[in-house]
């Protein structure tokens, strides 16, 4: 097979390759000025006050939700994402609650609300901008204003969108308007890549100086116990000392890899306009298909990390893995994002899987993510729409 397109993939060029290098053979590895940097420059991107960068999305969505969350707290989340999304919660001895998702993947905000007004002991909600569209903002706002609910948007997939609420001003993804806390990832099919990467992002200090005290093992270098060793006789601070006064993780992340992450950061507005040029071009070939629909019609606000289709299986006489399969062998590679996290066996034995999701239910019955990144050029989506066609057998 000559050519094979994979549901996303990462865009490296040379100036990436160059920026890792000069790091590389510069004086820090790891704790150093260029993670310093990448956090400034993600600020920036997004037009939050704070930024914690990590390891990876998950150690992102693991110490937010530890400096978010109180034991035993109930937080609405969505089964239509990842597994670390929701794990978080349980990481932080929280309790997720499943609510149904919208038309669009996004967690259904107005159920939210229901469910808070019913229950006082929901104190939280983790959203995820589904696909790169971003959750309604007008709604987050009610809801973190009227009801005082602890929000963390997911942004894994959206780095880079915007949503225009009803007063007409834009709010960018990852901005925490209308949230506590955003998370992002750096794997390589997001819109940048670091290799592996996350971040957290805020406009709360408490809750910035809280992460990156438990980004570092739970380290910090103020505010000690043990004044008697902390302080020399002449009550000056002992150059070497450091004090962990709660249990923290290392969850830190080098300095070639924020390099990489900066180099990225310079194109990603490109990167994003090419996604939506990609997404406009697959709306209108599956515009009028009887077939095939699009998740949700254009959105210029979309970061489009993914681009999911509704396939009628049935009607198309084939099951979903054998569309898989025979696209794989045509060179086109899909995926199904995602499979109800509230169905999985882990979920199951601690009592979820029987909530009431049955827009959930449809959605994961049709759904297939195909190639989406910025690297694709209008010869190979005329040859990835071409495949599609024949596989579902639309003439």
């Amino acid at each position: 097979m000559s050519n094979f397109y994979p549901y996303g993939k990462q865009s490296i060029d040379e100036k990436d390759i160059e920026a890792v290098i000069n790091t590389l053979k510069s004086d820090f590895l790891t704790t150093g000025p260029k993670v310093k940097e990448f956090e400034d420059r993600i600020c920036d991107k997004t037009g939050s006050n704070y930024c914690v960068a990590v390891c990876n999305g998950t150690a992102a969505l693991h110490i937010a939700a530890i400096s978010l969350l109180n034991k035993g707290e109930k937080v609405l989340t969505t089964p239509n994402s990842f597994l670390a999304t929701s794990n978080a919660i349980i990481y932080a001895d929280a309790v997720p609650v499943f609510v149904d998702i919208n038309e669009d993947g996004n967690i259904d905000l107005d159920e939210c609300e229901k469910r808070i007004k019913k229950d006082r002991d929901i104190k939280a909600i983790f959203g995820v901008h589904f696909s790169g569209n971003p959750l309604n903002q007008d709604k987050l706002r009610i809801l973190k204003e009227q009801y005082k609910i602890k929000i963390l948007e997911d942004c894994a997939h959206s780095l880079g969108a915007s949503f225009k609420t009803e007063e007409n001003t834009v709010v960018k993804a990852g901005s925490c308007k209308y949230s506590d806390l955003s998370i992002l990832s750096f794997h390589p099919v997001k819109h940048i890549t670091c290799g592996e990467g996350g971040a957290i992002t805020t406009n709360s200090k408490e809750l910035y100086d809280k992460m990156m005290i438990l980004r570092t093992h739970g380290m910090q270098k103020h505010d000690f116990k043990n004044e008697n060793m902390a302080f020399d006789k002449f009550g000056n601070v002992n150059p070497w000392y450091y004090e962990m006064q709660n249990i923290g993780f290392n969850y830190r992340i080098t300095d070639f890899q924020c390099a990489l992450g900066i180099s990225q950061l310079e194109k990603l507005d490109n990167f994003i306009e090419r996604r939506r040029e990609i997404a406009q071009y697959y709306g209108k070939a599956f515009e009028n298909n009887e077939y095939i629909k699009p998740l949700y019609k254009f959105d210029k606000g979309s970061a489009y990390h993914l681009y999911v289709i509704k396939i009628d299986f049935e009607r198309i006489n084939k099951t979903r893995a054998e569309v898989i399969q025979e696209l794989n062998q045509k060179g086109v590679g899909t995926q199904v994002h995602y499979i109800p996290i509230n169905k999985q066996p882990y979920y199951k034995n601690a009592g979820y899987g029987k909530e009431n999701t049955p827009v959930m239910d449809k959605y994961y019955s049709e759904c297939l993510s195909i190639p989406m990144y910025p690297a694709l050029t209008d010869n190979d989506l005329s040859f990835i729409l071409k495949t599609i066609n024949e596989v579902v057998n639309i003439k």
